[in-house]
This record gives structure tokens, C-alpha cells and sequence, in this order.
């Protein structure tokens, strides 16, 4: 079965919070040295201008949240229909053409703004506090754990597009990718099943993240669960990864077979072909 871990919600929560003060700091550097915003970015069809103005609306998004700030979000917002997937591409596409012109040249500036005033509203309140995120659906039950966890996952992920559209260096460190697996994952993950793919199916995964955290990801006719830490049963399959590795996958930003050829993940369990299965159904953010 093998060994399962516990982990303590609150400091998590404080290493989230200090990991992505620090990993904006480096996005706002490196905006700063873009030498060219309509470069391609690692996101097709969007240029590396788009993608800092993507993430200008996430952190303005999450940071209003916590203030005396109003955006009509009804809108900004698509419909509130269709699959998870549909609605968050719609939601993307429109923030790319929140911020344009002038105000692209200084988004770092901004974005590390936004980010401080969210951390400063924030300090202090409980993990499990309630967070209102209506661009991701109407009820969401999102914690300000893993809305933090979301913000890092963001940033980390899209400043590596951003560099590599500029081709400058940016590095995801293994215990940044493991605090965006343990904080932001038992949410998203969910919310990505394709429920008519998932229909009929019953399937359990065992995650190990080298490191932490561990994950038990189970779908079962049409839904998804996702349990830190959760007690001792038999699994159909057991997918041990590297966490950067796992989460370049789960965003697809490396494909699979890399990941397994390197050796950075693999698979096991009384069925360890159905390890394949797990990107098939449950889709990127």
C-alpha cells in the first residue's frame, strides 16, 4: 500500500504564500527583459503579450476578491454553461483583451501590484477560508489554499511560457510544483473530469509525488474525488512522478512519453496501463 503521509495544512499554506511571492518577483524580472511582446509564446495562437495580460487578469481577479473592489463579472463572464473545459478556454480568451496597448509594457509592474495586495489582504486568514471565484463557475467550493495554490500554478506555468516565447531562462523548482500539486490539484483536478468520457467508469490512481504530496484520485461514473493523505486501499494504478515533471504533464507543457523515457514518471499497480487513462480524462486548466 505503501506509506501514507500527513501533512500540515497551515504551513503549507505559509510556503504557498512565501513560493509565490517569490516566483512573482522573478515573472515581473522577467517581463521586464522581454525584448518583444508579439513573440509567439509556449500557448498557441497567443503571443507572449497575451499571456502576461492573462495573468494580469488572474491576480487583479483573485486579489478583488478579498477587497472593496467591483467587476461586473457577469460581463466579463461567459454564460455560465457547458463543460469546466469550455468555459474556462472562453474565460481565457477574454482576458487576454483586458490589458492592451501602452498598458502591456509595464503588466510585470502590475502583476507584482496585484499579487502583493492579495498576499497583504489575505495574511493571516485561515487555509479553508471561503473564496468567491465565479469566473470558474457558479457555488465553486474554493479555499484560500487553493486559490493560492492556483495563483502559483499560474505563474509558475505561464512564465515558463512567456520564456520560452522570449527565449529566456525560467526554472519551476521541484518544492514549487509540489505545493501547487498539494494545494491546488484536490480542486482542479475534479473539475477537469470529462464526465461523459468519465461515465461508466470506475477507476482509482494512486499519485506519489516524490517529495509530496499524495493524492488519491478516484473517478467513478462521471465524477472525480481528489483525498490528501487518504487511508490505506488497493488501487487500480500507481503513478509515482517527479513533481515539475507531473505538473509540465498535467498542463501539458511536456508530453508523457518524455516524462516516462526520462524517467521521471512511471507506472504501477495490479493494472499499470491504465495509467495512461488519467490525462484522458481528467483535462488541463
Amino acid at each position: 500500500m505503501g506509506i501514507v503521509t500527513t501533512f500540515d495544512a497551515v504551513a503549507e499554506h505559509e510556503r504557498t504564500r512565501v513560493a509565490l511571492r517569490a516566483v512573482v518577483l522573478r515573472l515581473v524580472r522577467l517581463l521586464r527583459d522581454v525584448p518583444d511582446l508579439e513573440a509567439a509564446s509556449g500557448v498557441p495562437v497567443w503571443t507572449v503579450g497575451d499571456v502576461g495580460a492573462h495573468l494580469a487578469g488572474v491576480h487583479v481577479a483573485y486579489s478583488t476578491g478579498f477587497t472593496d473592489e467591483t467587476l461586473e463579472w457577469d460581463a466579463l463572464l461567459p454564460p455560465d454553461s457547458g463543460s469546466f473545459s469550455e468555459r474556462i478556454a472562453a474565460v481565457n480568451a477574454t482576458s487576454i483583451g483586458l490589458f492592451g496597448g501602452e498598458e502591456r509594457t509595464r503588466i510585470g509592474e502590475f502583476i507584482g501590484e496585484r499579487s502583493e495586495m492579495f498576499l497583504r489582504v489575505t495574511e493571516g486568514l485561515a487555509p479553508d477560508s471561503p473564496v468567491n471565484a465565479p469566473w470558474l463557475g457558479k457555488d465553486l467550493p474554493l479555499t484560500l489554499a487553493g486559490a493560492t495554490g492556483l495563483m502559483l500554478s499560474e505563474s509558475l506555468v505561464h512564465g515558463l511560457d512567456i520564456a520560452r516565447g522570449a527565449g529566456l531562462p525560467w526554472t519551476i523548482g521541484p518544492d514549487e510544483a509540489s505545493l501547487v500539486l498539494g494545494q491546488a490539484m484536490p480542486t482542479m483536478m475534479p473539475l477537469g473530469l470529462d464526465a461523459e468520457k468519465a461515465r461508466g467508469v470506475s477507476i482509482s490512481f494512486d499519485l506519489a509525488v516524490k517529495g509530496g504530496p499524495r493524492l488519491a484520485v478516484v473517478v467513478e461514473n462521471g465524477a472525480a474525488t481528489v483525498t490528501r493523505d487518504a487511508p490505506p486501499r488497493t488501487y487500480d494504478c500507481r503513478i509515482t512522478a517527479e513533481p515539475v515533471a507531473f505538473l509540465l504533464v498535467s498542463f501539458r507543457r511536456m508530453p508523457v512519453w518524455k516524462a516516462i523515457a526520462y524517467g521521471r514518471m512511471r507506472a504501477g499497480g495490479r493494472r499499470p496501463w491504465l495509467a495512461m487513462r488519467l490525462g484522458d480524462l481528467i483535462g488541463s486548466p
